[in-house]
């Protein structure tokens, strides 16, 4: 009989994205505006849905405040404050969630497959980073699917290919919880209390019929303690 298998999305689950990915949002907004946008700003944009690719959501910011630039320039410069030059990007502040061995005795339970909506080859740098003998197969990525989520292509595509057995999504944001539930997959919804709006979060989750909420994923053997 196969494992059951735990689908993880990557930003603020398996990695804190606090001083990567939320912070090249503030800071490519403030390059083409002036203006310092808040983290509780940019986590009310997450909580609204529909804005899971951060480039697109650092574009929409930059022109609600007035200023008309190409989206690939606005991309191109996150990508370049995001990666650096290998040693001095922001991607390299991110923090690896699990504590020791929490994941490690999850996989002799559970089969790991990545969603994210992130692109493939920067998901592998930081798994290359912090993930060690740990193997998350298949990894979709932003340029796997045609429709990003919340639309739940990607999480469907891996179920489908995991012949039975039972499967779990574990994100962080609306759109994933609304992502599994159009793909029929329990959510496993992570509300760190260090959110800015936490709360809200998980009144958000909680009408999209999570399975379970937890502060992080060092809780999740808790989730499946019988």
């Amino acid at each position: 009989m196969n494992k059951p298998l735990l689908v993880f999305d990557m930003d603020g689950v398996l990695v804190d994205v606090t001083e990567s990915y939320r912070e090249s949002i503030a800071r490519t907004v403030e390059r083409f505006t002036g203006v310092r946008i808040s983290r509780e700003s940019i986590q009310d944009y997450k909580n609204q849905g529909g804005w899971n690719d951060d480039w697109e959501l650092s574009h929409h910011i930059i022109s609600q405040n007035g200023v008309q630039v190409p989206f690939d320039q606005v991309k191109d410069y996150f990508q370049e404050i995001f990666l650096g030059n290998g040693s001095d990007g922001l991607i390299l502040r991110e923090q690896w969630v699990a504590k020791p061995d929490v994941l490690e005795r999850l996989n002799e339970r559970f089969r790991f497959a990545l969603f994210t909506g992130r692109p493939k080859e920067d998901a592998q740098l930081t798994l290359d980073r912090f993930a060690g003998a740990l193997k998350f197969h298949p990894i979709v990525g932003m340029h796997e699917v045609e429709n990003h989520k919340p639309h739940p292509e990607g999480l469907l595509r891996i179920v489908t290919d995991h012949s039975g057995g039972t499967a779990f999504y574990v994100g962080d944001t609306v759109d994933d919880a609304r992502c599994a539930r159009q793909a029929r997959v329990p959510f496993i919804g992570i509300a760190a209390p260090s959110n800015p709006r936490y709360i809200d979060l998980v009144f958000l989750f909680q009408e999209e019929g999570a399975y379970a909420i937890v502060d992080d994923i060092n809780y999740l053997e808790e989730v499946f303690t019988e």
